[in-house]
């Protein structure tokens, strides 16, 4: 029995050896399973965010000098229209130029009351509406109404011409109004995406005040400098471009005086972009100050005045430019270009505008002459303006 017992116990010990041995081989001949590492996976790198396009609106502006009736031209246009006023083949040679324009503008020197007040020549003036018939008819859409003859018809006298002027469609006046809460305010208005104010002042009225209370009938600048000033600074903030006709200057001079250069630089100075001077009845030079562009005086555009001089005017153009750019907004004013008109008349019939480059010598002897005469008064204070190419 005892010997059994050893022989199981060997027995035993034997086979569990060889388990071990077994294991201990599959161990040594078993693979290493390759762990993989998974890759990060890498993140969508975002497209650039593009830089924003600029905003750029343009328009373009166009001016010219005095609308003067004086009774020659109006029974000249009685006369063309059999029984009615017809003054469009007068100012025709504008209408292929104005049209390239978006704001057309002129000074509306005597006043459109209508024949309802009895027409009116020199002294004092009272047009037939029909004549801004024919200006809107051209497309001109800016009227500057503060003027030495604003008072000449009294109060009903602008109250006859703004009634006139309210009904053309799209047509904005200056330097008259009908209260003080339209005298004050600074309108604002729109074109090609390009906020404008446009205001109008004259430095009198011939002597005539407008009745007490009733100060808001004309804008008057004298003794107003530092107010109007503020109201362009105002007007400034709340529009991209502002415009202001300046009734002021010697009558019959080329020459600029003191008084007009000194205010046209705190007009500038305050945030005038463009002003555009009148009153002289002559044409005087144009010059930029800092960015703001000047034109002293257009002269007429048409008028019964007699001497090539008065009867010489000046017409311009330019482009407004806007520019939006990371929310800042800057106002560039470029191809500026002047000519000049004549206004032809003999016998005191058929008044007609003509452009310099059109005349001839059966019409203006000598016209080249005075064609330059006049280009250097133009470029007097500054070289750099343009002088023709209106028609291009």
């Amino acid at each position: 029995m005892r010997k059994n017992t050893v022989y199981f116990t060997v027995l035993a010990i034997l086979i569990s050896l060889l388990g071990i041995g077994i294991s201990y081989h599959g161990y040594r001949n078993r693979k290493p399973v390759a762990v993989t590492t998974p890759e990060p996976t890498a993140e969508a790198t975002p497209e650039p965010t593009p830089e924003p396009t600029p905003e750029v609106h343009t328009a373009k502006l166009f001016l010219t000098g005095d609308g003067l009736i004086h009774g020659a031209i109006y029974k000249d246009a009685f006369r063309r229209g059999n029984g009615t006023y017809d003054f469009r083949e007068m100012v025709s040679v504008l209408k292929p130029i104005v049209q390239k324009y978006d704001l057309k503008y002129y000074n509306q020197e005597s006043l459109l009351g209508g024949e309802e007040l009895g027409l009116y020549a020199y002294p004092l003036f009272n047009s037939p509406q029909e004549f801004g018939d024919a200006m809107v008819d051209l497309g001109f859409n800016m009227v500057s109404t503060a003027n030495n003859h604003s008072l000449d018809m009294g109060e009903t006298g602008i109250q006859r011409s703004l009634e006139y002027w309210g009904k053309q469609d799209g047509v904005i006046t200056a330097g008259t109004y009908l209260s003080f809460e339209n005298q004050e305010a600074i309108p604002v208005y729109e074109v090609n995406g390009i906020t404008y104010t446009f205001m109008s002042y004259t430095y009198g009225c011939n002597g005539f005040l407008p009745p007490a209370g009733k100060e808001y009938l004309v804008n008057i600048y004298p003794g107003q400098e530092e107010e109007i000033c503020e109201r362009v600074r105002k007007a400034k903030e709340i529009s991209d471009v502002v415009i202001l006709a300046m009734h002021w200057g010697i009558e019959y001079s080329h020459q600029v005086s003191q008084e007009q250069r000194e205010f046209a630089r705190q007009l500038a100075e305050a945030g005038a972009d463009i002003i555009i001077g009148n009153h002289p009845h002559v044409i005087q030079p144009v010059e930029w100050i800092g960015d703001t562009i000047c034109f002293y005086a257009m002269g007429n555009m048409i008028s019964a005045q007699e001497t090539v001089t008065k009867q010489t005017g000046m017409i311009a153009g330019l482009t407004i430019t806007k520019t939006v750019d990371h929310g800042e907004t800057t106002i560039k004013l470029s191809d500026l270009k002047t000519d000049l008109t004549y206004t032809y008349f003999a016998d005191h019939i058929n008044f007609k505008i003509y452009l310099y480059s059109e005349l001839n010598d059966s019409i203006l002897p000598g016209w080249e002459n005075y064609y330059e005469e006049h280009k250097q008064i133009i470029r007097a204070l500054d070289d750099t303006i343009e002088v023709g190419g209106m028609m291009e």
